[in-house]
């Protein structure tokens, strides 16, 4: 047997932001099936990207999503400095937009991994602050 042929750099660019579209439409599906409304995909901002924007009742979701070999791997890939970006982000977002003001501003993550359902984590970075 051959070895599988060598990918280029854009080739493996490509599939990985096809793979990351991929795991945000399964994490839109799984919030909606939680009975979140998704206002927004890859929402740029000065700050960076935020990959979902949703909202349950009076809370602002602001979601990273997270597609590793495992959930474990998934749940420990978020830092301290993606944490700022995100919380920065989130901000200048919700200042731009009226209707966003009056809602609780929250960091959600979703972790994915191959042949496991989506693990959703409200309030990570809370989660993480009291665990060291």
């Amino acid at each position: 047997m051959s070895a599988p042929p060598l990918r280029t750099r854009a080739e493996s660019g490509l599939r990985g932001r096809r793979e990351g579209r991929f795991a945000e439409a399964v994490a839109a599906l799984w919030l909606m099936l939680k009975g979140y409304q998704i206002l927004g995909f890859r929402l740029k901002t000065p700050s960076g990207e935020i990959d979902l924007l949703a909202r349950k009742g009076r809370t602002l979701a602001v979601v990273e999503v997270k597609r590793r070999a495992t959930v474990e791997i998934a749940l420990a890939s978020i830092g301290s400095k993606q944490r700022e970006r995100l919380i920065r982000a989130a901000r200048a977002l919700a200042s731009r937009r009226a209707s966003l003001r009056q809602l609780a501003l929250r960091l959600d993550l979703i972790a994915l991994a191959p042949g496991r359902l989506p693990r959703h984590v409200p309030n990570i970075f809370n989660d993480l602050d009291r665990s060291g």
